[in-house]
């Protein structure tokens, strides 16, 4: 590095450090005169930067905000306050968008050197902000190093738990993060099984870049998000159930799509398949989407199934009652 840059980025981080320097400080400190003070800021204004001047004994130089965002110079603290501060918004979900707070992990953590890395690692696992929902704990490094796979389409390696805690290592293309409710899903084309498959980001213990990059696969929003939905529901709930349905399971899977998640085959001309929801209301809303005309059976459990009836009946005699007077 030349010593005009050297100079210059000296004084990008004066002027990012004061709000207003004057000409002859800047000049004892950077040990030049006033006015390679003047050349270096006029080089910082064609780089994009706005620094305001102004003359006189009392004048000096200010750095004011502009209309984009220039490169930013921060202190090794400085980056390591910002990149804990991030893994907390993203694992916390403190930020309105997912996506921008994974991104802004994702350059800041890209550029941090080993040194610094460890410095946000050990400080971050002291860091105990205050849980929002009952969500599970999820481990900012891993989804720091999934965001930064992700955004490049790097294949990953990762230790992976599943629900019935059975340890595996897969072996994945990593296409998005992606929270729902107080939790982290990624989804991603599972090299092994050559199929999509979404995991909790909570319950990957160890990320392993293997520096090969992959060509996404065609997916649009509405399927990341549906898969997600999917994936989410899947989760034990308070109320399990199973549905057998009079449809053979291949037809079963092509009327739900990615709804038919664990469907089984009970015999050849009918199909299993578990739902739920967190009471008897939500458990119910599954079972409105057999198709109409297809009879079925259900598993229902006590006490939520004598509540069900209780509700139909309800409704039925409501549906079977004289049409109340419109409202005026």
């Amino acid at each position: 590095m030349s010593d005009t840059t050297t100079r210059a980025l000296a004084l990008l981080n004066l002027l990012q450090t004061h709000r207003h320097w004057p000409g002859a400080e800047l000049a004892g400190r950077l040990g030049v005169t006033e006015r390679t003070v003047r050349r270096d800021v006029d080089r910082l204004r064609d780089l994009g930067y706005r620094v305001e001047s102004t003359p006189g004994a009392a004048g000096g130089y200010r750095l004011e905000a502009g209309s984009a965002v220039p490169p930013l110079l921060l202190t090794d603290d400085e980056a390591v306050t910002m990149a804990i501060g991030l893994r907390v918004a993203a694992t916390q979900q403190l930020v309105g968008g997912a996506e921008v707070t994974l991104t802004a992990l994702a350059k800041l953590e890209q550029v941090l050197p080993p040194a610094l890395r460890r410095r946000v690692n050990a400080l971050a696992g002291s860091v105990q902000p205050p849980r929002i929902g009952d969500g599970p704990v999820v481990s900012p490094d891993v989804l720091g190093e999934i965001a930064l796979a992700t955004r490049d389409g790097e294949r990953l390696r990762m230790r992976y738990t599943d629900g019935e805690g059975r340890e595996s290592v897969r072996r994945a293309e990593p296409h998005a993060l992606a929270p729902s409710g107080r939790k982290w899903f990624l989804l991603a084309w599972d090299l092994d099984r050559e199929d999509w498959r979404t995991f909790r980001v909570d319950r990957i213990d160890s990320v392993e870049h293997t520096r090969v990059l992959f060509d996404r696969r065609p997916l649009t929003q509405e399927e990341i998000e549906e898969r997600v939905l999917v994936a989410a529901s899947w989760s034990p709930q308070k109320v399990e159930a199973d549905a057998v349905m009079e449809l053979p399971l291949a037809e079963m899977q092509e009327r739900f799509g990615v709804w038919s998640q664990g469907a089984t085959a009970a015999d050849a001309q009918r199909t299993r398949w578990p739902f739920g929801g967190a009471d008897w209301r939500y458990a119910m809303y599954a079972l409105l989407w057999i198709p109409e005309g297809i009879e079925y059976t259900t598993t229902f459990p006590e006490p939520e199934r004598a509540e069900l009836r209780e509700a139909l009946e309800r409704m039925l005699r409501a549906l079977d009652a004289p049409v109340p007077d419109p409202r005026h």
